[in-house]
């Protein structure tokens, strides 16, 4: 199978006192992971894309023109949707004509929610929603002055399984499959169940190396709990930002997709962004309705499956990681912009809803997915439009 090549630079400015980090509540610092230890409140270029190695998803006419009000915002948060924000906000600078400071600290979506719920920033990225249990309903509730603090879904982030393996190009793993490599059961290339489903491949008789997040992290979080959902027989373990299976950690996305990269015969998952900014292999899943290539169409219709798990303009998402549909890729995360229905300042919300509507806009849905991400439905997006116009 081919995998999309891209080549992107970016370049961040440091926000503050907020420290950088992965997507999850761990805030080391990572040189090798796209603007570790940079912000993305400056330019970024993008070139050399392969658009023609996976397909488009189509996007619907949700347009937005930027009103550009002016003024400073900050937010923190999830690293999966560091390369999409980086594009927007430099996509909003040049429509604005440099009006309006849109700053976003990549500090992880632990930390970013942390920040969030403590007034440090305006709102938080994070690639889970926001917890009762943990507390962090509440917090964020006190945060916004006593109102509610809404979940609006703005990246959709498919998680690429990823493997090294010579000589093999087109690999279909099925979640059983998947789940028994992840969970230490099946240890070697050439097993059994892995030569069924993949006849025509010349699989070695080599280890499997399984590498994983070893910050806590959102993508483990949702990587974790599509087994759990889709093969909860073999992955018994509850999802958990904190990985459970088998293998060898590597600090971030970054490091796992290197690790992959200079490891034969290895297998790990991350971010699509990360997989084909590395040019990694990625294996099609097949999730009970037959082998599904990771594409920005396959990955837009499992947000389009979602179930609304919030209220009113609440758009909290449950993912269906379970018996999708035919040509459904199913393991695919959404990052949060968390914000508060009220209780910001004037005209930091009237910055913040431009910026939010300009990014769930079609022409910037269609943008990141240049990027590796999976562009918003347009029934999604034009929900989104609406929750952010209903701030106040």
């Amino acid at each position: 199978m081919k995998t999309k090549r891209l080549a992107m630079i970016a370049t961040m400015a440091l926000l503050g006192s907020v420290s950088l980090a992965a997507c999850g509540s761990n805030s080391s610092s990572s040189s090798s992971s796209p603007s570790a230890t940079e912000t993305s409140s400056a330019a970024s270029s993008q070139a050399g894309t392969d658009s023609s190695s996976t397909a488009a998803a189509p996007v619907g006419n949700t347009k937005y023109t930027p009103t550009c009000p002016g003024g400073a915002i900050n937010g923190a948060g999830s690293s999966a949707q560091a390369n999409a924000i980086t594009q927007v906000i430099n996509d909003y600078k040049t429509a604005c004509k440099g009006k309006g400071q849109v700053n976003y600290s990549i500090t992880g979506s632990g930390a970013g929610v942390s920040a969030f719920t403590g007034k440090q920033i305006d709102w938080a990225g994070s690639d889970s929603a926001l917890s009762a249990d943990k507390g962090e309903v509440a917090k964020a509730k006190e945060r916004c002055s006593a109102n509610d603090a809404w979940h609006l879904p703005m990246v959709a982030g498919p998680i690429a399984v990823v493997y090294n393996v010579d000589g093999v190009s087109d690999l279909t793993l099925s979640t059983q499959t998947m789940a028994k490599i992840f969970a230490g059961d099946i240890t070697k290339w050439d097993d059994e169940a892995i030569k069924k489903e993949n006849p025509g491949a010349k699989l070695p008789s080599t280890n499997i190396s399984v590498f994983y997040r070893s910050d806590e992290s959102g993508t483990t979080d949702n990587f974790t709990n599509y087994l759990n959902t889709a093969a909860g027989d073999i992955w018994s373990e509850p999802h958990s930002k904190q990985w459970k299976g088998t293998g060898k950690g590597a600090d971030k996305s970054a490091g796992v997709s290197q690790a992959v990269k200079s490891t034969k015969d290895s297998i790990s998952y991350a971010e699509w962004s990360y997989a084909t900014k590395n040019s990694l292999s990625m294996a099609k899943i097949d999730n009970g309705a037959g082998p599904v290539e990771l594409t920005g169409e396959s990955a837009g219709k499992a947000v389009s499956a979602a179930k609304a798990a919030g209220n009113g303009n609440d758009l909290r998402l449950e993912m269906q990681y379970k018996d999708t549909p035919q040509g459904v890729y199913p393991a695919v995360l959404v990052t949060y912009q968390i914000v508060c229905s009220k209780g910001l300042d004037p005209q930091k919300t009237a910055l913040l809803k431009d910026f939010m509507s300009f990014y769930a806009s079609s022409t910037e849905q269609a943008a990141i997915q240049k990027a590796g991400y999976a562009p918003l439905p347009a029934e999604v997006s034009g929900k989104v439009l609406a929750s952010v116009a209903a701030i106040s």
